[in-house]
C-alpha cells in the first residue's frame, strides 16, 4: 500500500461506527494515520459529507449531542497534523469534473480519486458503490483504487 491514502467518507463512517462490518479495517487505517505510519488526505467535499453522515450515525445510535459530536469529528480531521486537507485548487476541481464525466461516479468520489492523483496516493473507499460497478476494472487499473471490503 502506498504511504499516502485519500480517504472517502465511508472509511471515516466505518471508523466511528463501532458495530460497522468493516470497523476493524477502518480503525487500523485511522490508527496508522494517527501514529504517522500513513499519510491521509481528505478533500473538502469529504469533510462536508463526513459531518452529514456522522450526524446520522450518532442520531441512529441515540447519542446525546449528535451535532456537537459531528462538528468535533470534522474539526479533529481538519486540524489534526496527521491528516492533510487537499487544497481546493482549480486543478483539483477540473480533474474531479473529468473523472465524474468519464466514470459517472458520485462527485465526492470523483474528488477522492482526483486528489489521489494530485497527492500521489491511493484512493480508499469502504466498498464498491453501485455507480462504480460498471467501470470498476478501469478505475482499479487507472487509479489503483482500494476498498476496505477487500
Amino acid at each position: 500500500m502506498s504511504r499516502t491514502v485519500v480517504l472517502d467518507t465511508g472509511v471515516i463512517a466505518e471508523y466511528i461506527d463501532l458495530s460497522g462490518t468493516l470497523h476493524q479495517q477502518a480503525e487500523a487505517i485511522i490508527e496508522s494515520v494517527r501514529l504517522g505510519k500513513l499519510t491521509a488526505i481528505i478533500t473538502h467535499p469529504t469533510l462536508a459529507e463526513t459531518y452529514y453522515v456522522s450526524l446520522r450515525i450518532y442520531e441512529k445510535l441515540g447519542l446525546a449531542g449528535s451535532e456537537r459530536r459531528s462538528q468535533e469529528l470534522v474539526t479533529w480531521l481538519y486540524s489534526s497534523p496527521n491528516f492533510k486537507i487537499a487544497e481546493p485548487t482549480l486543478r483539483l476541481a477540473i480533474l474531479a469534473g473529468q473523472i465524474k464525466t468519464n466514470f459517472q461516479v458520485a462527485l465526492t468520489d470523483a474528488y477522492v480519486i482526483a486528489a489521489s492523483q494530485i497527492y500521489n496516493g491511493k484512493p480508499l473507499f469502504r466498498k464498491r458503490e453501485s455507480e462504480m460497478a460498471k467501470n470498476i476494472s478501469r478505475l482499479k487499473k487507472d487509479y489503483d483504487i482500494l476498498f476496505l471490503e477487500d
